[in-house]
């Protein structure tokens, strides 16, 4: 298939996918103020939605910042769809949110979304007296394709010599590893189709080598030392639980700090569809998290 098939694909599946939106919203609302900013990154001008912290953490002058990447399979989505979720967080964790927009394959193809993410994250501690925010208190999570993207970045910073000070990672049920086929992984009646998820790959892969570059498939890093703080979130029935619980070992043995749960018979993408109960257990833990993860460093 080539590159103008694939687009036309998936402009059919983005047409039918933002017409069949039922994700679950949280039971409480969070004082939260929301701006839109367009911020200039390698991919052009990069659109992130900030989410401020209201009258409930108001005795704060600066707040600590929270770099949140969508679900999609590189393909499909937008920040919009974390919207609510991205209100918790805020609210609960009593930090900023930035919610990012970053652009999508076929039609932006690896490794676009991974330097588009790391220059966001680049920009926002360079100016984080524009947003209310410390700089020096970041950390970096997202969902499926959104969690592979935060890990790439870690990589890429460390690479990097540090540029940021990323405190937490967290990676809720990611792929993680677009180098192994889909058919090989473990499969579930309620997982992704291999055949889906191996057009999603080929969607965002430039070529077939990109798929063994740690920053396409982070769990095939060679080193997992100096690397954030992790928190590890899996669905038990997810063909993709495996890689993450592969990489929640390697950063152990590399020396990092990790917390990992695996949600019982929970399946791919249960924090935005399914039970409501299940799916707000695993926000709160973000939250939670990143909070502890805040407060620890904010001495």
């Amino acid at each position: 298939m080539d590159l103008q098939q694939q687009i036309a694909m998936v402009q059919q599946m983005r047409q039918h996918s933002s017409g069949n939106d039922q994700s679950l919203q949280p039971s409480h609302t969070y004082d939260v103020t929301v701006k839109e900013y367009m911020i200039p990154t390698s991919a052009g001008e990069t659109r992130v939605l900030i989410y401020t912290p209201g009258q409930e953490n108001a005795e704060r002058s600066t707040f600590p910042i929270f770099f949140n990447m969508h679900g999609g399979g590189f393909v499909l989505g937008q920040a919009d769809g974390d919207d609510s979720w991205c209100r918790l967080i805020a609210g609960r964790a009593g930090c900023i949110v930035v919610n990012i927009d970053y652009k999508l394959a076929p039609e932006h193809k690896f490794p676009t979304a991974v330097l588009e993410c790391f220059d966001v994250v680049k920009w926002v501690h360079a100016n984080a007296d524009q947003i209310s925010a410390n700089a020096s208190l970041l950390a970096i999570g997202g969902h499926s394709a959104g969690g592979n993207l935060a890990a790439a970045v870690c990589l890429l910073n460390r690479e990097r010599g540090d540029e940021f000070p990323i405190l937490l990672q967290i990676i809720d049920y990611a792929v993680l590893d677009l180098a192994t086929d889909p058919a090989e992984k473990p499969d579930f009646p309620e997982a992704i189709p291999a055949d889906v998820a191996r057009t999603f790959n080929a969607m965002y892969l430039t070529k077939a080598e990109d798929a063994v570059n740690p920053l396409a498939s982070p769990v095939l890093a060679e080193s997992f030392s100096h690397l954030p703080e992790a928190l590890i979130i899996t669905a038990e029935r997810d063909s993709l639980a495996q890689e993450a619980r592969n990489y929640a070992a390697k950063l152990e043995a590399g020396g990092v700090k990790v917390t990992h749960k695996e949600y019982e018979g929970a399946v791919h993408g249960f924090t935005h569809h399914g039970d409501i109960q299940m799916a707000e257990d695993a926000w709160y833990l973000m939250s939670d998290t990143l909070r502890d993860a805040f407060s620890r460093a904010d001495v």
